[in-house]
């Protein structure tokens, strides 16, 4: 068994207090349109095993999307959950709560997390709870109904949904939208989850752009993955990957108007 550090409620969050985000990547090639970015990653980083080259590729395609395609090869069995951490506020006022904002997740089940943020291996359904959006609702409706123990674990939205779409990425895995601009966001992945978080713990102590500070709720993650815990959960998709196999993950932001 591999020891990986411990930066988040005894888990190792985000690969570890020094993760691939904390990275500076080699551009291997840029254009008007597309960004590819190229990392090598050690055997022991983070006590993580064997040396990884990973690769993504950001593309801006003419419908208003943001493509990416993550890619990675290693020379021993590792594990591997690449994703995108971008937060999004589609009223264009960082001021203003993302609790708004209409959110479509195509799942009918999620993973539980226990009080410390962690998935406790069970898929449960997210049919008469809080955790229902199959069909667009308002992310602030039932937000802080902390007598669902699972709003109470996560203060708010932080979990796995399990996508119905079977790896499929033509199909809509979740979508936003904000009444207040009429801009939609839809979330296209190969990937059998999606990781939303709702800004719970955005606190005003970040400041952004023009010094702009980001209180709770500001924006939410619409993050593409297998699922959090995956390699301590066998009975899940896996993450193994080993020498000779490649790596791949592909998620597309996709921008619209729909007044």
């Amino acid at each position: 068994s591999i020891r990986l550090p411990q930066n988040n409620f005894g888990h190792c969050l985000h690969g570890g207090p020094a993760g691939w985000q904390y990275q500076v990547y080699d551009v291997i090639a840029a254009n008007d349109s597309t960004l590819v970015l190229e990392m090598d990653s050690p055997d022991g980083d983070n006590n993580f095993p064997g040396n990884v080259k990973a690769t993504v590729c950001y593309t801006l395609t003419p419908d208003n999307a943001l493509d990416i395609a993550y890619s990675a090869v290693t020379d021993r069995p590792t594990v591997i959950n690449m994703t995108n951490h971008s937060y999004f506020n589609l009223s264009g006022d960082p001021d203003k709560a993302i609790t708004d904002h209409l959110l479509y997740i195509n799942a009918a089940d999620y993973t539980p997390v226990d009080s410390t943020f962690m998935t406790t291996g069970e898929i449960a359904s997210v049919k008469d709870t809080p955790m229902d959006f199959t069909t667009p609702r308002a992310i602030g409706e039932k937000i802080d109904e902390t007598d669902f123990e699972q709003i109470s674990n996560g203060m708010g939205y932080d979990h796995n949904w399990v996508l119905t779409t079977n790896g499929n990425d033509s199909i809509i895995a979740a979508s936003l939208y904000a009444p207040s601009t009429g801009i939609r966001l839809d979330v296209l992945t190969d990937e059998p989850g999606i990781q939303v978080y709702s800004g719970n713990f955005l606190d005003g102590s970040v400041k952004g752009k023009n010094g702009k500070v980001y209180n709770k709720r500001a924006a939410i993650c619409l993050e593409s993955q297998h699922y959090p815990d995956s390699p301590n959960k066998p009975q899940w998709p896996s993450v193994i990957l080993r020498p000779g196999e490649t790596y791949s993950s592909h998620c597309v932001f996709r921008f619209g108007i729909e007044k």
